[in-house]
């Protein structure tokens, strides 16, 4: 199993730290949020690992040799989806992809590699706890799903609290069959959409995954939900920044 790491931005709402490095530099209870990635991956035999870099790449291509790295030349003027096709030759087996400023346990890890569905998202079924004092990245930032019978029926920033499972962690897993559906559909809105606006997105190349997603679901592509109640934190701003390195530990890792 090969993990895809997306982690081309730079993360301007995490300055000062992202000042001379990738976003996932940052130290959290002693260790890199990259490092307690790749902790997760090994603990689960995930050993192939790809990078995706573009701010700051030489750093992370010197700081760890042992990956795989694709290029982002244009990370600044494209998104998280589009980053995530510079690995596009590496979508011809099944793989795990994450945003790079996430930290997630082990055990999710472990449930999405058990999970027999073509496509698997990792969902924190107890996402609000996070955002009780997150007032720098409200709720309705969160990439938040509904479900049903074990299906997600929807991903989308729009989805009222009320209404939401859960949040969308960034961590998702793909089989062979899943790996090529994503990428025909990919291949397919790009020929479609290229430079012209794409569902949230004012063009297609700054489209977020989720918005791709969704437009899977709607066609019909089934995608399941792996539940992680709490065991993840994004580190977007310094307010989660302070929050992660104070409750990581203690509250998450053992979920």
């Amino acid at each position: 199993m090969r993990a895809i790491i997306i982690g081309a931005g730079r993360g301007s709402r995490l300055m000062p730290t992202t000042a001379e490095t990738p976003k996932c530099f940052a130290e959290v209870q002693g260790k890199r949020i990259l490092d307690w990635t790749l902790e997760a991956f090994r603990e689960n035999g995930v050993e192939q690992i790809t990078f995706i870099g573009g701010y700051r790449i030489e750093v992370v291509q010197g700081e760890y040799p042992e990956f795989q790295f694709r290029h982002n030349t244009d990370w600044q003027n494209n998104n998280i989806m589009e980053s995530l096709f510079y690995a596009s030759d590496l979508m011809d087996e099944p793989f795990m992809c994450c945003y790079s400023d996430i930290l997630f346990t082990k055990n999710i890890v472990r449930d999405l590699l058990s999970s027999e569905a073509d496509i698997s998202l990792a969902v924190d079924s107890e996402w609000l706890v996070r955002y009780e004092q997150r007032t720098e990245h409200p709720s309705d930032d969160a990439e938040k799903v509904t479900v049903a019978n074990g299906q997600v029926t929807r991903v989308h920033r729009a989805i009222p609290e009320q209404g939401a499972y859960g949040e969308y962690i960034g961590l998702a897993k793909f089989s062979a069959a899943g790996a090529a559906a994503l990428l025909e559909h990919y291949q397919e809105r790009r020929q479609e959409f290229a430079g012209q606006p794409f569902r949230e997105a004012k063009v297609f190349e700054k489209s977020y995954l989720i918005h791709l997603l969704q437009d899977m679901i709607e066609v019909g592509h089934k995608m399941v939900h792996v539940d992680t109640p709490g065991g993840y934190i994004e580190v977007d701003t310094q307010q989660d920044f302070e929050y992660a390195r104070e409750l990581w530990t203690s509250r998450h890792l053992n979920k």
